[in-house]
Formats: structure tokens, sequence, C-alpha cells
């Protein structure tokens, strides 16, 4: 019997909805799967199906009360933080690769929504770094109120998948949208997440992410906002797409994504000197950086006092390190760029293509809502060499990130399995 989902760890929230009958459905599809599932439930769901109904499925307790005395004898936060147990407590949230809540009700969606964590699932789910999955159900009138939609949004835009919930006749006796999504739906999307298309495998990917710091003196630079969130969220999904990735950064504050190997360069000179050298061998290069255009034309030895009511600084080109990919790269490597635009958008993001022989272009204006740097969602229009052209609303880089991805494999019309 195929296990595709074999060592693949899932937290299960179950929380106090009618809907939950429909989770135990849920649990055993996921475990004849070959996942490894623990379900946390809220007080209230237990009122709907008992914690032994899921522990009879999965073979590993639940999780009701963080303090409760039960099989493991934890009855403090001292000794919960003391224990190493596989998957249990403070350890859930780190060990989890996706997290799954269903079915999600009004009240969970609005702590998720609004930071709070007053019990254990709210507080894993605040600590969860994997992905998230919420199957909301309730009544037809709370799914439409303005509390729960505007809540729902936020999830979205934070990246938290959300399943739509079905129109049907519900447990009040109304007809509307508020039905759990059907299991299979539910367990579907989990191998959405979990298992990602290969259609990147035997490939290598070069991507580029961050600012560059031209340096004025010592201690002062000149740079952008640049996050690194875009750049890195490619990275990210170039490799669980199978890519041998390489990600060359400036410095931030994110982690290099897993199975990504880091190459980190300051300066615009040091980031086109790495490029340069993965060019010979890579199949793809996304440049999602945001490199410096400018650099002062000398560099002070020590710190500039503040001596003056005014300072010039004469600042000179940078080298453009897609025409210097342009002139050298091969037959079949693709490459795509991404052009920041506060005014004619389009057209400037059109003529980058051209200019630079780009297979794709990703064109994007900070000033809008939802597509600031250091946002994690994106407002984009994608363009590709042959004519396609595709505005893509408010949606989380990563998200957007897989599009890209999507639109480029579909542009240099390479198959699935690493061929042309």
């Amino acid at each position: 019997m195929s296990r595709p989902l074999a060592d693949r760890k899932i937290v299960l929230g179950v929380t106090g909805s009618i809907a939950a009958f429909k989770a135990p459905s849920i649990v055993t599809r996921l475990v004849a799967m070959g996942a490894d599932v623990v379900v946390v439930m809220t007080e209230n769901a237990t009122r709907f199906v008992t914690p032994l109904t899921f522990e009879t499925l999965t073979g590993t307790e639940v999780i009701v009360d963080m303090w409760s005395e039960g099989k493991e004898g934890v009855s403090s936060p001292e000794e919960a933080l003391a224990r190493d147990d596989h998957l249990q407590h403070v350890h859930l949230a780190e060990a989890a690769d996706l997290a799954l809540v269903a079915p999600a009700t009004a009240n969970v969606i609005g702590k998720m929504a609004g930071g709070i964590a007053d019990d254990f699932l709210s507080t894993e789910l605040m600590a969860m770094t994997c992905p998230v999955i919420v199957a909301p159900a309730m009544n037809v009138n709370m799914m439409e109120s303005d509390a729960v939609g505007e809540n729902v949004e936020k999830l979205k835009t934070r990246g938290v998948i959300v399943i739509e919930p079905e129109v049907g006749r519900l447990a009040s006796g109304a007809v509307g949208r508020g039905r759990l999504a059907d299991p299979d739906q539910i367990v579907e999307e989990v191998k959405r997440l979990l298992l990602p298309s290969q259609d990147l495998a035997g490939r290598r990917v070069v991507v580029t992410a961050g600012p560059t710091e031209e340096p004025l003196d010592p201690i002062r630079h000149i740079g952008n906002r640049s996050s690194g969130k875009m750049g890195y969220a490619v990275a990210e999904r170039a490799a669980r797409r199978g890519a041998d990735v390489v990600l060359v950064s400036g410095r931030t504050s994110l982690e290099a994504p897993a199975g990504v190997r880091l190459v980190p360069v300051v300066t615009t000179e040091e980031m086109k000197d790495a490029v340069m050298a993965e060019l010979p061998e890579l199949d793809l290069l996304v440049m999602a950086a945001a490199p410096a255009d400018y650099r002062p034309a000398e560099v002070a030895d020590k710190k500039i006092k503040k001596s003056w009511d005014r300072l010039t600084i004469e600042l000179v080109r940078t080298d453009d390190i897609l025409m210097g990919v342009k002139e050298h790269r091969r037959e079949g490597q693709g490459v795509v760029g991404f052009a920041v635009e506060t005014e004619d958008l389009i057209a400037n993001a059109k003529d980058k293509l051209a200019k630079k022989e780009l297979d794709l272009i990703v064109a994007n204006d900070p000033t809008v809502d939802g597509a600031a740097f250091e946002s994690d969602t994106n407002v984009a229009t994608i363009i590709g060499r042959s004519g396609f052209e595709e505005s893509v609303g408010k949606v989380p880089k990563r998200e957007l990130a897989d599009l890209v991805l999507t639109r480029t494999i579909a542009e240099l019309e390479w198959g699935g399995d690493g061929t042309e």
C-alpha cells in the first residue's frame, strides 16, 4: 500500500463545531497514507468527539490541556518544558511539517487573527513556522459576518491556506455557506502542500535576494528597504519542487530555507561575482534581489564627521548584473527578473524584459497596499517573453513564488521530469 506521507508529522487541531464528527475521517485518511498525526483538541471539541476516538486512530495521546496530568504525567509548566517527548507539548510546533485545523470555528479563527494564545491549540498555532491550513465550519450568518470575513482575510495575507466551506444544509437547518469542506478535498490540500510537484527535479536554480549595501565610510552605507522575503520564498519553493538551489543573498534577518545553499554577499559587486560564478552551471536564474544602482565614487577610510551643514556625495553606477548575464548566458538557460517601479509599471517592466532578454519578469509597485518591501504579501503582474501577461492580486509571497516558477517552466517549455 502506498504511503506517500510516511514520516510527515501533522498536527490536527479540532475545535468545538458539530462538524468535529468528520475529523476522524480526515485522520483515518492521513494515517493510511503514513502520516504521523497528533490531534490537539479544544475543551469544547471534546463535547462532540471523545479524545479516545482520535487516540485509537492515531496511536498517539490527544492533547487537550497543557497542564493536566495525563498519560505522560505532566502536571506543571516547568515539567513540560523539561520533557523531551516526540511530537509533544512545547516541541510540537518545531517538529510539525504541517498544521491543519478542521473544523475551525469562528472563535479559533478570531484567536489566530488577533494573536490570542489562551489554550494549547491557539498557543501551538502561534508558534508554528510550518504551513498552516484552516477549514472553517460554522453557521452561515457567522461565516458571512464582517468579523469572520475580515479575520479570514488576515489569515490569508499571512500565508495561511483557507479551505472554503461548502454551501449546503447546516446543523441549524439553514442552507448556506458554512459546511466543512469534504474530507477528501482537505486531504488533497494537505498532499499538495507536503508533496509538491517535482517539476524542477534535476534543475540547478540560482536565486538572488535582499538588498545590497554600498559603503560610504567604515560605519555607513547606501542601501534600500528590501527584506529579502520574496527571494527567500522563491528559493524555498524551488527547493520543495526538486531543484538544487543556490541562494545569493544580501544581509537580511531571514534564515536560509532547508536544503538551500546560501551564498552571503554585501555589495552589488559581490552579488555580481557570485552570480557570474554560478552562471556556467545553472539552469535558471531568478533575480529577485534589489541591488543598488549607484555607489559612492570614493569610500572614506574614517567616519565622516558631522562638520558641515551640507554634504555632497558623488555617486557612480554599479554594474548591471542582468546585463552581464545577458552577455554570458548560454542557450537554454532561463532568466527571470523583477521590476520594482512606482510609475509606468507595465511599460517599464516590458522595456526591461526586452532590453535584458529575460524569459519572464515580475513587476510590482511597492507603494500599492500589500506590496511593500517588508510585507509578507505581494501584488504583481507576471509578463513572459511570449506575450503572456497575468495580474496577481494580493497573495502571500510564497504563493506568488510558486506561481512565478510555474509560469517560468511553461515559458521555457520544460517538462516535469527535467527535460525540455
